[in-house]
């Protein structure tokens, strides 16, 4: 007999793992003596199961490429440049490397907020009744990013590329003051090569990034800022190119093969020839097969190789056993690897079948998969990596096998966890539009996700208004065309809500019809297109209120009893039992798996959240949750009863009892006496109305007339304590880890309150809470900072660990009861390399310099204000050749950071050529006698506004002079 959710933990990373998901399971869970009581039902807390082992990292597929997630400085708000003032500084203004305002090299950000990456930073903001209903009630607005980076002058020569995986919404990046990159969309990666705009050496390189919000994608909460990773990598002038690796496996009439394509490219002065080696590691670290092939790669352009991995008997990738081998391709030159790239593939057949559905490696297989939304309780959209992954769980413990990215490009840590997880991908481009920047998104997310052997389908669009017409029909038939030509081994198809049966629609150029909603039409369709597979893209939007069972409109409260649903939908049963009598239909994708910000249906303000979820904002599981591990779990026994059972004041009064299970029969008892017994109909669950009275419920499931499951509630008593329930007991010590971690409180006797709405508060030491929630759709409380309310019994918070080993204390506290504490062990694991931090220094690198003079000039010596021929402009670390002996004038101006102004500072020079003298506003600070180069130190006077730096520099004529090196100013 197995207890009923007894591995559901309302935060266990464990979840879904005990069905054998992966030959090695990503987490190690300690048993744990039960209680004799399952909390199943939603609504109830059932007990965790404590982890002792971190989870796996995901892959890394780049080692070049480095974290540049830490150091960044945010401001809320836009910044306008100063105006124009003269015809010499308008005349600079268009000159490359000249930016203005926060996007210059030398503006003073020393007040801006220091900030880690992910970052969202409209999950700061409180909600506004005129904010934009869509998004939330959010103000979104503009706001920029900066941030300093020192490079090796080692890799002067390599091809290095900074990347940004999303941002939102609209974005303009700068590097050294020249825009390096316009984006339209906050869900494709920015990609900026930084070759030709890189400096070396003590001279500071500065990313600038201006992020316009208030554009918009999605009616749905989008985020705003650099909400996903950014990353540093540097290459050999001759390397692979970012997502040049393309090796998805193909079954043969003569057995398996991986037919390896790599894309090169060049930044060499001259063309060049390279071997390409690829390699084909099986799970136990064996290789299985390799081969070689030579390319020719031509100077500032691109080349390929292709070669045949023949593979006999691999072991297939499948939902229930995903496993993952690893393709190595390396770029020799001259024998030596230059470049390398490790990709995770996996070995699986699909196809689509108009009769019978969707086939995994031969095998039919329903789609039983939820659409998401890139967003949680407390970190908006700026989702931490593990947490990605805890949802994920959370899904597939469902019984969930698919999911869908909606409508956009997910980020690709979701796709690295449904590749190790096995879950289904239905991958989704976001902008319906052929022109050529929307055809490189769309190119863009192809290559990026075609080695993904979780991808099963490419959606070209969802609900868009021109499907059924002439031109929407030639838009979906090129992008159709340009997926395919990147990848021949998926269907495409697109998420229709009409237009079916049109004479002129875009289903005749798909290859699988999407069904968004219409699940009366299915039957017509099928007759009508026999030849043509269908799934349902998207069906159900269902309402429910986690913990609810009564309708209140004036609340804006829905029922969970699953009676509540959109016009257009269909409850979790009603839509999941016309998908699931279909064989013809391969399956479908709930709106949604969990409840995510924005889109508020069907309430509007002050409601600030949808209602479809399966689970709510925090993971947490409504009713639904068990609807559908009712009819979608195969491998386990089954059974939940809802709702929970303590109401206090209605004794006596009727209290309808809903039971879902998938064995073949249910027996209800209430306080050990059987008031209801039924045949098991899966898809529909079973429903009692029963008068109330106080004690024990429980449902118990039998499956050939023994009993295999059982789930009960009991009335709990008043809260008189909080509790924490960790996701797991260890948490890695690299400042990136996180979990979520449940709050809620108890009676006398230990036992789940369902019914606690009371406020908590926390403290942490050693690690930081960066997000809290409670799943209440209508709840304005702030999502940031140290205090929450229960809502329906349940709270949570997002924690991130300090770096190293130590131990993260959490205690919780609420007034009249008892508080909770939690300790949970940091390990020293080590953090992922991290692109180094800049000190706060001001580097002067552009001056005026005069001719050569024949005598001493004076220290306020300038260039005529339009004069910008006869003084010449240098760089700091540009010295003067030798020349005739005589004197020259390096001349700026310098407006010092806020910090300088205020308290003063130093300014340095690395190394003067030539005797020289430093003045300040015309007043003499230092002096350099020795004619060598040297350098030279000098403090830095406080003082507002624009400050005059002059060096007067004597050379002797047959040496270098000038300014040699760096030169900065630093705080004191």
């Amino acid at each position: 007999m197995t207890v009923a959710r007894r591995d559901l933990l309302l935060g266990s990373a464990a979840l879904g793992l005990a069905g054998g998901l992966s030959p090695a399971p990503l987490f190690a869970a300690r048993a744990r003596p039960t209680d004799g009581l399952s909390m199943g039902g939603a609504g109830a807390l059932p007990m965790p199961v404590p982890l002792d082992h971190m989870p796996t990292p995901l892959p890394v597929q780049d080692a070049a490429r480095v974290l540049m997630d830490r150091g960044w400085l945010f401001h809320e708000g836009d910044i306008e440049p100063a105006p124009l003032d003269t015809h010499n500084a308008t005349y600079l203004s268009v000159k490359a490397g000249n930016a203005r305002g926060a996007a210059a090299v030398d503006y003073d950000d020393s007040d801006w907020q220091a900030v880690d990456l992910p970052h969202d930073w409209a999950s700061f903001q409180p909600f506004v009744k005129t904010a934009n209903v869509a998004q939330g009630y959010r103000p979104r607005g503009i706001g920029w990013y900066r941030r300093s980076v020192r490079l090796d002058p080692a890799l002067q020569g390599r091809r290095i590329e900074l990347e940004f995986g999303g941002i939102a919404t609209n974005a303009t990046v700068w590097v050294n003051g020249s825009v390096v990159a316009h984006n339209f969309s906050g869900y494709n990666a920015v990609r900026v090569d930084l070759t030709p705009f890189a400096r070396f050496g003590d001279e500071v390189n500065v990313v600038a990034v201006r992020v316009d919000a208030e554009a918009m994608e999605g009616w749905w909460y989008e985020g705003a800022g650099l909400y996903r990773h950014v990353w540093l990598a540097d290459y050999a002038p001759v390397s692979i190119a970012t997502d040049g690796v393309h090796g998805d496996p193909r079954k043969r009439a003569d057995g398996w093969h991986v037919p390896v394509t790599v894309t090169l490219t060049s930044i060499a002065d001259g063309d060049s020839t390279a071997m390409v080696e690829a390699r084909l590691i099986d799970p136990q670290g064996q290789v299985v097969a390799q081969g070689r092939a030579q390319a020719q790669v031509p100077s500032l352009d691109q080349g390929t190789a292709q070669l045949d991995l023949p593979v006999a008997d691999p072991q297939l990738w499948s939902v229930e056993r995903p496993t993952l081998y690893t393709l190595d391709v390396r770029l020799l030159r001259d024998g030596q690897v230059a470049d390398e790239r490790r990709v995770p593939i996996g070995f699986r057949t699909i196809r689509f079948d108009a009769d019978r559905g969707f086939f995994l490696n031969e095998r039919p297989v329903k789609l039983k998969g939820v659409c998401l939304h890139q967003d949680h309780a407390g970190v908006g959209t700026a989702i931490p990596d593990a947490l990605i992954g805890w949802r994920l769980e959370r899904l597939k413990a469902m019984g969930c096998n698919a999911v869908r990215s909606s409508h956009n490009a997910p980020t690709p840590e979701l796709l690295d966890w449904c590749d190790r997880l096995g879950l289904l991908v239905m991958n989704e481009n976001r902008q319906f539009n052929p022109a050529p920047e929307y055809r490189a998104q769309l190119e863009w997310l192809v290559r990026r996700d075609r080695n993904h052997p979780s991808v099963i389908l490419w959606s070209v669009f969802n609900e868009e208004p021109m499907q059924g017409t002439p031109a929407g029909v030639a838009m979906v038939r090129r992008m159709a065309h340009w997926v395919r030509a990147l990848d021949d081994s998926r269907p495409v198809t697109a998420a229709m809500n009409g237009a079916f049966f049109d004479p002129v629609n875009v289903a005749h150029v798909v290859d699988v019809t999407g069904f968004n909603y219409y699940q009366g039409d299915y039957d017509r369709y099928h007759q009508l297109n026999p030849a043509k597979p269908i799934t349902s893209s998207e069906d159900t939007s269902a309402f429910m209120t986690r913990g609810a069972f009564e309708t209140d409109p004036v609340r804006h409260i829905a029922s969970s009893y699953d009676v509540e649903a959109a016009s257009w939908g269909d409850t979790h049963r009603g839509a999941w039992k016309k998908i699931a009598e279909r064989p013809y239909v391969a399956g479908g994708f709930v709106w949604t798996g969990f409840d995510y910000h924005g889109e508020p249906t069907p309430y509007e303000w002050p409601t600030i959240a949808s209602f479809f979820g399966i689970l709510d904002l925090c993971g947490f599981p409504k009713v639904a949750f068990d609807i559908h591990r009712a009819a979608w779990v195969d491998d386990q026994p089954v059974v939940a009863i809802a709702p929970h059972w303590s109401w206090p004041g209605r004794e006596g009064q009727p209290i309808k009892v809903m039971v879902l299970s998938n064995a073949e029969r249910v027996v209800l008892r209430l306080n050990g006496k059987t008031v209801g017994e039924a045949a098991v109909d899966r898809l529909m669950g079973h429903e009692w109305t029963l008068p109330y009275a106080p004690g024990r419920i429980e449902a118990i499931a039998y499956r050939g007339g023994r009993e295999v499951a059982r789930a009960a509630h009991e009335t709990v008593g008043a809260p008189v304590a909080l509790r924490l329930t960790p996701a797991r007991t260890v948490m890695a010590g690299d400042r990136e880890d996180a979990q979520a971690i449940t709050i809620d409180a108890v009676d006398a006797r230990g036992r789940h309150v369902p019914i606690a709405n009371l406020m908590t508060r926390f403290t942490i030491e050693g690690g930081a809470i960066i997000g809290v929630g409670n799943g209440d759709p209508n709840s304005h409380e702030p999502e940031k900072g140290l205090q929450r309310s229960l809502f329906n019994g349940l709270a949570q918070m997002i924690v991130r660990p300090d770096g190293g080993r130590g131990r993260i204390v959490i205690r919780a506290m609420a007034d009249g009861l008892k508080p909770a504490m939690l300790k949970l062990d940091r390990l020293g694991v080590p953090a992922r390399a991290q692109v180094a931090l800049v000190a706060p220094e001001t580097d002067i690198r552009d001056w005026r310099r005069s001719p050569r003079l024949d005598t001493r000039p004076s220290a306020d010596l300038a260039p005529a204000a339009s004069d910008n021929n006869g003084w010449a402009f240098v760089h700091a670390g540009t010295p003067t050749p030798a020349e005739e002996a005589g004197w020259r004038m390096y001349r700026t101006v310098l407006t010092p950071r806020r910090a300088v102004a205020a308290r003063g500072g130093e300014i340095g020079f690395a190394a003067i050529g030539g005797v020289a003298s430093l003045w300040i506003d015309g007043q003499l600070v230092a002096e350099k006698r020795d004619p060598r180069p040297g350098p030279l130190t000098a403090p830095f006077p406080a003082g507002e506004g624009k400050r005059v730096i002059a060096l007067i520099v004597a050379g002797l004529g047959n040496n270098e002079s000038g300014l040699i090196g760096r030169v900065m100013v630093r705080p004191r």
